[in-house]
């Protein structure tokens, strides 16, 4: 969940390095560092905190150099604190380490390291790296990587540089995002496109178990064991502006206004002009879909709660039984899956560790694997049979707003397109849900007007202790999202509840003013939802109803309600998350906290 920048070339090192983490600081934003080498000597920077701390002290005291790594932190072994901040280096401080992933066996080596006389000073697990590579140093340093990452059990990307070879930086992946970038007379590493893109678009994308050594004019791609690799470019198509906030106070809150035009890039190249849906990245013939015997659904945080929605989709329109879980603990339940099972994968960010480990399990057991993400050229995107790419562009703020959108019309796309091969939807019936996915675009848009409605109920409910959000049916899956938004960016206490079990408990906890967000869009669920409504009143709370704007019958019931325009039960969820993901933007700024960087949390999982 870090991130690594790295360059090689003539210009100054430490600027370029500081304006990639700039780029990378929604990884882990806890701590951060460089390391520079200049004349036989390797010069390193590190902070606990924001990045502008480090940026500050290098104003102060710049490390010239051309050749420098640098990384921005989410602790996983060791709290945040200078010591245990990246880059990592070896007795002596010839060589230099930066590392996102987790080393698994790190207290067996640290134990090995520490019999051969190694004192270590961080609490870290990236420690035992430069300390492997001093134990076998043999002068030659691309050698002597091959043979420290040998030893190494996990997940690692890695940038490392070398004062005795100050021509060359070495990178190597394994489980974890990293990328070359390739320049005219300097190079780069990141791990992830927007750190490097103001300074080039012709990138390599490092698969599993491969390395790279890059000098300033050259860049040189093999697999750990030496084998050399030939590998094409991939250039990237996306403006720098894109990854840029654009007069918007938060990414956040452009993320949210961008969520139109991504839907509408999302569903217009799977639709032809005759309205029907036409998926080509899922090429799965009928007979292998009248075959299927079940779906997995298989997610982390936000992109599961879209897989939910998901579920409901194609077992009503394709017949099939859908099951989902959560990434982190599907493989370990024992789950049934042979030739006939179809999983469908959901990342944003196509790199998250516990879904790229389902999808392998899947692929093991000879299931067809169908990717849903963000992110062209990532690992989910690689190693699943079919991949369908969300065309969000970048999203940058934690909190996921228009990848969840989109993911959602995705999966309401392929439902559709599996039940036309099944044969168990008609035609017409797809068709207008189809017509009606391509109104979404303009339903959101006017959604994001009630900003000043928002804004009203945001006032009255900023200072609370605790927030539930209630619904039915979709409304529930819907209520789990809406209630993730709003504890990571304000740090509220907020569950989400099936409204029918709040007498099982739940209702002790409600008190005098407790707000509560009742999400009634469900027609068919409308009447009884307005009787847990009226529970949740009887007990004093403050209610916030999200209803069809034909429903007005409930501003007698409750005491705010946002109305979202007509729409087919099922993709309610992409028109009724937007007054909660906006709730909780404005939450969160009456509590003046950190928005686009929640504490403890980064963007990209990349680690168990």
């Amino acid at each position: 969940m870090c991130g690594i920048v790295g360059y090689i070339g003539n210009k100054d090192a430490t600027n370029i390095l500081i304006e990639g983490l700039e780029k990378l600081e929604y990884r882990g934003y806890d701590s951060a560092g460089i390391a520079v080498v200049n004349n036989h000597k390797i010069n390193f920077a590190k902070h606990k905190g924001r990045l502008s701390i480090l940026r500050d002290s290098l104003e102060k005291n710049n490390l010239e150099g051309n050749v420098g790594i640098g990384h921005t932190r989410w602790a996983t072994h060791g709290e945040p604190s200078d010591l245990n901040s990246h880059p990592h280096l070896n007795p002596g401080n010839a060589l230099a380490v930066v590392h996102n992933g987790i080393i698994e066996n790190y207290l067996i080596l640290k134990e090995e390291l520490i019999e051969k006389g190694y004192e270590f000073v961080s609490d870290t697990d990236t420690e035992v790296i430069p300390y492997l590579l001093d134990y076998y140093y043999n002068g030659n340093l691309l050698e002597t990587v091959q043979t420290v990452v040998s030893k190494l059990e996990g997940s690692y990307a890695l940038g490392i540089i070398d004062k005795n070879n100050p021509d060359i930086l070495i990178a190597v992946r394994k489980d974890s995002p990293l990328i070359i970038g390739a320049g005219e007379g300097e190079n780069f590493i990141a791990s992830d496109i927007p750190a490097i893109l103001s300074r080039t678009r012709k990138v390599y994308l490092l698969e599993n178990d491969e390395m790279a050594v890059l000098k300033k004019d050259s860049i040189e791609i093999m697999k750990t064991d030496g084998t050399k690799v030939d590998k094409e470019i991939y250039n990237v198509d996306w403006d720098v502006e894109a990854a840029e906030k654009g007069g918007y106070d938060h990414f956040m809150l452009k993320e949210m206004h961008e969520q139109p035009k991504a839907i509408k890039d999302t569903i217009s190249p799977r639709i032809d002009k005759n309205g029907k849906v036409n998926i080509k990245e899922f090429s799965l013939n009928e007979e292998y879909m009248k075959n299927i015997n079940k779906v997995y659904m298989v997610a982390c945080g936000t992109a599961y709660h879209a897989g939910l929605v998901g579920k409901a989709l194609i077992e009503k329109y394709a017949k099939i039984p859908v099951i989902t879980d959560v990434a982190s603990e599907f493989r370990y339940g024992n789950p049934f899956i042979d030739k006939n099972t179809l999983m469908i994968v959901v990342s944003q960010s196509g790199e998250t560790a516990d879904t790229l480990a389902a999808l392998r399990l899947a692929k093991e057991k000879k299931a067809k694997v169908l990717a849903i993400t963000n992110v062209v050229g990532s690992t989910v995107s690689r190693e699943a049979d079919y991949v369908f790419y969300t065309w969000a562009g970048p999203e940058i703020a934690v909190a996921s707003t228009k990848a969840y959108t989109t993911q959602l019309v995705s999966l309401a796309l392929i439902s559709m397109d599996i039940a036309i091969k099944r044969g168990t939807t008609e035609g017409t019936i797809a068709k207008g849900i189809v017509e009606e996915i391509r109104e979404l675009s303009e339903k959101i848009n006017v959604m994001l007007k009630y900003i000043d409605e928002i804004k009203n109920m945001a006032d009255n409910i900023y200072k609370s202790e605790d927030i539930f959000f209630i619904g039915r049916g979709l409304d529930y899956y819907l209520a789990m999202e809406g209630s993730l938004k709003l504890k990571e960016i304000s740090y509220i206490h907020s569950e989400a509840m099936a409204a029918g079990e709040l007498k099982h408990g739940t209702l002790a906890l409600i008190d005098r003013g407790t707000p509560v967000i009742a999400i009634a869009t469900q027609d068919k669920l409308y009447d009884k939802m307005l009787s847990n409504i009226k529970e949740v009143k009887a007990r004093g709370a403050f209610v916030i109803g999200v209803v069809k704007e034909s429903n007005k019958e409930i501003e007698k019931i409750v005491d705010k309600v946002v109305y979202i325009p007509e729409v087919k039960d099922e993709l309610s969820p992409t028109l009724a998350v937007v007054p909660l993901q906006l709730l909780a933007y404005y939450v969160a700024l009456k509590r003046n906290c950190d928005i686009d960087k929640p504490r403890n949390l980064a963007k990209s999982v990349t680690v168990e």
